[in-house]
């Protein structure tokens, strides 16, 4: 009699109906994880053959060109379909005003023709920012009390847009925060006929401590001066993120970035809830490192890298820039 009670009374609705194989789990997945979504941050040095570890990035590289080949060729076959460049400039070319952004020989510049040449299916995308040319660090040219000057920092902008995109660029992607940078360096592709060329724009990118392992890997930690509070974001902020991608669309952005990740997916959540365009995050180096120090001590299993980056696609991420682009893919392809 107590048996009867229980199920005439118990809920006709068992979620659990939907968990109960691998099949129905799979059919009514609301997420889905493929290499395609991710995108390959890539650490480009001088020399032929050349390779260097970065301490606070487990087993991420600074490659020279012809090793970063072999690498985008690498990722291309796991289905990583885009690939980040982040040139490791020599000392010896950092300036103040940071001139070697524009250098049609720059090694940013060599690196897009490179990879083009090679592997001309893989979409290449640019960092637009002056941080590795400038001998203080900032993301843009700086007067004598070292606040970064907005509109001249945002002509220098151009002129490296331009270069990147006479290399063959696919994708620019300014990371500067400088106001009205978008409308200038659209403005200017159309000029120069450069219609297919796209902007995935760094909109809400926060003043964050998560950047410190990527500052060692380019080399510009050392030689930073100040903060960057001026122009990257407060971490308090989220209305402010809504009005700064409102203000990137509108001057003609493709994409936009939330940065870093894991702990703005809120944010995520609101740009792509009120906007709806294409929304980019970065699971910047502060995050790899943090996964990375947890899994060779042992304390997390290598799950946690595919369950982190599923959390981006269901917070509504159409991409993600992520550091274990190469070693996700295989996961999944292996799964």
């Amino acid at each position: 009699m107590s048996n009867y009670i229980f199920n005439r009374t118990f809920p006709h609705t068992r979620l659990r109906r939907m968990r109960v194989s691998d099949g129905i789990r799979e059919m009514v997945a609301e997420s889905h994880l493929l290499p395609c979504h991710l995108i390959a941050p890539l650490f480009v040095i001088e020399g032929k053959n050349a390779r260097q570890s970065i301490k606070s990035m487990p087993e991420i590289e600074r490659l020279s060109i012809d090793l970063t080949i072999d690498y985008v060729k690498e990722l291309y076959r796991e289905g990583v379909r885009m690939v980040d460049i982040f040139p490791v400039i020599d000392p010896a070319l950092k300036t103040p005003n940071g001139n070697d952004a524009y250098h049609p020989e720059t090694l940013a510049v060599r690196a897009v023709k490179a990879i083009k040449d090679a592997c001309p299916e893989m979409m290449v995308m640019t960092d637009i920012a002056l941080d590795p040319y400038t001998t203080h660090g900032q993301d843009g040219i700086i007067d004598e009390s070292g606040y970064v000057l907005n509109d001249i920092t945002t002509e220098a902008l151009v002129k490296q847009t331009l270069a990147h995109a006479r290399a063959g660029v696919d994708v620019v992607s300014p990371s500067d925060m400088m106001d009205g940078r978008i409308r200038a360096m659209r403005e200017a592709l159309e000029s120069e006929g450069f219609v297919n060329t796209s902007i995935m724009a760094y909109s809400a990118k926060y003043a964050s401590a998560y950047y410190g392992p990527f500052r060692d890997a380019v080399g510009s930690s050392g030689n930073l001066k100040g903060h960057k509070k001026g122009y990257q974001m407060n971490p308090a902020n989220r209305a402010e993120a809504l009005h700064e991608v409102a203000l990137d669309i509108a001057e003609g952005a493709d994409m936009v970035m939330v940065k870093p990740g894991q702990p703005y997916l809120d944010v995520v959540r609101e740009v792509k809830d009120n906007f709806g365009v294409p929304t980019f995050a970065y699971q910047v180096s502060g995050e790899y490192a943090m996964h990375m120090s947890a899994i060779q001590n042992g304390w997390l299993t290598e799950n946690v890298i595919l369950e982190s980056l599923l959390g981006f696609r269901r917070a509504g991420c159409d991409g993600i820039l992520s550091y274990f682009a190469l070693k996700a893919s295989r996961m999944m392809n292996e799964m």
